[in-house]
C-alpha cells in the first residue's frame, strides 16, 4: 500500500482552505474521536485555513486560528433563509438506495432501535418541508449517540451543506461514518475533493462479518473519497481487504498525543496495580483482561486490577470476576474524568490493552507518558508506534499474563521499556500528524 509515498513529496506553499466536518469535540464530548479532532485541528491550523463544522460545540470554547461552528448554536431558520442552496441530499440520497437500512446503526455498541425503510425514506424525501418540527434545531438538546442517531446524521448533512454553500474552501475533510453523508453532500454540491479520516470502523465494533447500515455508509464513503486517512496501517489494511478500497488512495497517519506533565501518586494499598482503561465493550476485550488477571494471580497474588470505564459488558464482567474467585482483586471505577484518569496512570505499575480490534489506542500512549509500561494487543494501531511495549495477540491471555508478570518482577525490563517508549513518544505528536495531513491535501 502506498502509505508513505506521499509524505516524501514537496509541500505546496499556499495554505489550503479546509472545510472539516466533525462529530465529537471537547469540551462537549471528550471521547477518543473528539480528543483526536481537537489535537489535529490545533496543529493543522499552522498548515491550513480551517473551518470546523460540528453538531455541538461550546459557544465559549475557542481554538486559535480555527473557525468553530456548532450547529447547536445556530438559528436553523436563518441558516436556511440565508443559504443560496435550496436542494438537499442530492449527492448522498442518489447513492443511499444502495444501502440496506433494515439493520441497526452502530448496532454492536450503543443502539437497540431499528431504522425502518419507511423512516429512512421519509428522511430522504422530506427535504423542503418548513413546518416547525423540521425547523427545530435538534442539536440543541439530547445526545448525539442516541436512538435517533440516524436522524441526527442526516440533519447534520442538511445543515452542513447549507453552511458549506456560504464558505470558500479547497478541500472537504470529514471524520468517521457520522459525517460521511455530510461530506458526500458537500462533495456533490461543490465538486471539491473529499478526504475521509478513519478513526474507527464497524469492523472493529462488530467483527469481520458485519454488513450493517454503518458498514455500508463507511464503504460508500471510502469508495467515494479522493483520499482515505486511516489512523494506522492496521486500519488501512482493513479498509483495503474488508471494504475493498483502492490502496493507492490510502495514506495511514498515526494519531499524536497532547503533552502532559507526568507525576506519581501513592496507591491506597500495598499491591501492584494493573490498569485497563476504555469502554467496557466487546471491541476492547474486557473479558480477555479478566482471563489475563486470572493468569497473573495464579503466580503473583500481590496484584490488584482496575477496570476504568463503562459499557454493556460491565455487569457480566463483575459476575465473571466473582465466578473466578478473583472479584476481590478487581476495582470497577465507572466513567472517570481526565483528572482522575491521570491519577490512575500515576499510580499504575502496568497498563494492559487487550483490544480485539483497535484502530489506534491512544490510551496506551497516555499511559506511556506517565512512565507506565504497556502490554498491548497486536491487533492495534498503537503497536506500530510504541516499540517500547510488550505485545501479544488479544486471544493469547497466557502470553499477556506472562508479559505482565515479567514487568512486575523484572525492574530492568520495566526500565528499558519505559526508556524506549519515551523515545517513541517524541514521534507521536499532533504537529507531525498535521504536517502529513497537509501533504495529503496536495494530492487531491
Amino acid at each position: 500500500m502506498r502509505y508513505n509515498q506521499l509524505i516524501s513529496n514537496r509541500i505546496n506553499m499556499r495554505k489550503p482552505k479546509v472545510l472539516m466536518l466533525g462529530w465529537e469535540f471537547p469540551p462537549v464530548i471528550n471521547g477518543g474521536l473528539g480528543v483526536a479532532c481537537l489535537g489535529l485541528s490545533r496543529a493543522l491550523s499552522a498548515y491550513a485555513d480551517l473551518t470546523v463544522i460540528l453538531p455541538k460545540s461550546s459557544p465559549d470554547f475557542r481554538v486559535n486560528n480555527v473557525e468553530l461552528i456548532g450547529l447547536n448554536n445556530l438559528d436553523v431558520d436563518e441558516l436556511r433563509r440565508s443559504s443560496s442552496s435550496s436542494v438537499l441530499y442530492q449527492g448522498f440520497s442518489e447513492k443511499v438506495s444502495e444501502i440496506p437500512v433494515d439493520v441497526l446503526p452502530y448496532s454492536s455498541t450503543l443502539y437497540d432501535t431499528l431504522v425502518t425503510q419507511e423512516k429512512m425514506k421519509a428522511l430522504q424525501e422530506d427535504v423542503e418541508t418548513v413546518d416547525n418540527v423540521r425547523l427545530k434545531n435538534i442539536f440543541k438538546s439530547g445526545e448525539l449517540y442516541g436512538a435517533d442517531v440516524h436522524e441526527k446524521v442526516y440533519e447534520f448533512a442538511r445543515q452542513a451543506k447549507l453552511l458549506a454553500a456560504q464558505k470558500d474552501f479547497d478541500v472537504i475533510h470529514c471524520h468517521d461514518w457520522m459525517t460521511i453523508p455530510a461530506g458526500l453532500e458537500v462533495q456533490a454540491m461543490t465538486g471539491k475533493p473529499l478526504v475521509l479520516h478513519v478513526h474507527s470502523l464497524e469492523y472493529d465494533r462488530a467483527g469481520a462479518h458485519s454488513r450493517s447500515w454503518v458498514y455500508e455508509i463507511e464503504r460508500l464513503g471510502m469508495h467515494s473519497a479522493d483520499m482515505v486517512i486511516p489512523v494506522s496501517y492496521y486500519t488501512g489494511s482493513i479498509a483495503q481487504h474488508h471494504y475493498g478500497v483502492d490502496p493507492a488512495k490510502i495514506v495511514a497517519i498515526h494519531n499524536g498525543t497532547d503533552p502532559v506533565v507526568p507525576f506519581k501518586a501513592e496507591k491506597h494499598f500495598p499491591e501492584d496495580l494493573v490498569l485497563f482503561l476504555g469502554r467496557i465493550t466487546e471491541q476492547k476485550g474486557p473479558e480477555f483482561f479478566l482471563e489475563v488477571a486470572d493468569q497473573v494471580v495464579k503466580t503473583n497474588p500481590n496484584v490488584r486490577f482496575v477496570m476504568a470505564g463503562t459499557g454493556d459488558r460491565l455487569k457480566s464482567l463483575i459476575e465473571g470476576g466473582a465466578y473466578r474467585q478473583i472479584g476481590h482483586k478487581f476495582h470497577f471505577t465507572g466513567f472517570l474524568n481526565k483528572e482522575k484518569v491521570h491519577n490512575l496512570y500515576a499510580m499504575s505499575d502496568v497498563y494492559c490493552m487487550p483490544s480485539v480490534s483497535e484502530p489506534f489506542g491512544l490510551s496506551a500512549l497516555e499511559a506511556a507518558q506517565f512512565g507506565v509500561p504497556c502490554v498491548i494487543s497486536k491487533q492495534s494501531g498503537v503497536a506500530e508506534v510504541l516499540n517500547g511495549s510488550l505485545k501479544a495477540d488479544f486471544w493469547d491471555v497466557k502470553k499477556m499474563g506472562e508479559h505482565i508478570s515479567s514487568l512486575l518482577e523484572d525492574k530492568s525490563l520495566k526500565e528499558s521499556l519505559i526508556k524506549e517508549a519515551n523515545k517513541n513518544l517524541l514521534d507521536c505528536t499532533w504537529e507531525k500528524a498535521a504536517e502529513k495531513v497537509r501533504h495529503v491535501y496536495d494530492y487531491v
